[in-house]
């Protein structure tokens, strides 16, 4: 991996991919105490540990320069969610690898702002960063996210696998594994 370069602000053609802003907490609390969106994690999050999740995420972007940046409008600067790159948790069977992942907040899904910012970020994982290779899971019924997955080049390997932070038999622990190498990302990229 090459030497981490600071980048405040990635662009595309409708999203900001940017540090967070305090202002950003509490929509992101909002965020995450929706049913819907939490609808494939355990739990929705109280604002306390959503807090604290933004602020982890700010801190990795303030130390490494990347990591599960703040998207919003370009055309109203309105916060609508996370999407990034992130070392995946030692405890995941694939470890170590780099991971790729998304929520925004339910009144901008539908409208492939999630596909748009998870490409800026394979952008900058496959150029900035020069990383080999970058995965993304989700639970196996989250079809939502598996089509994003699929629409950003990603390719399931058929490695399930149960997330070892959930017991086995709770309805999310089966989770599929897609993953996309560079070289995947520069053919369907023209280079």
């Amino acid at each position: 991996m090459r030497e981490n370069k600071i980048i405040n602000i990635i662009e595309t053609e409708r999203l900001y991919l940017r540090q967070w802003r305090a202002s950003d907490f509490a929509i992101f609390a909002e965020m995450n105490a929706d049913l819907d969106v939490m609808k494939y994690f355990p739990k929705p999050l109280s604002p306390k540990v959503s807090d604290a999740i933004a602020n982890k995420c700010s801190q990795l972007i303030e130390d490494k320069g990347w990591g599960f940046w703040a998207v919003s409008l370009k055309e109203t600067d309105t916060f609508i969610g996370m999407v990034g790159l992130n070392e995946a948790h030692a405890d995941m069977p694939f470890a170590p690898a780099f991971e790729i992942a998304w929520r925004l907040h339910k009144d901008y899904w539908g409208q492939g702002y999630a596909t748009e910012a998870a490409r800026a970020s394979l952008h900058y994982a496959f150029t900035e960063l020069a990383l080999e290779e970058v995965v993304s899971f989700t639970a196996v019924i989250n079809k939502r996210s598996q089509l994003i997955m699929q629409r950003i080049g990603m390719t399931d390997t058929g490695k399930n696998f149960y997330h070892p932070m959930l017991e086995a038999d709770h309805r999310l622990a089966e989770h599929v594994l897609y993953k996309i190498t560079r070289q995947q990302w520069q053919d369907i990229n023209g280079g």
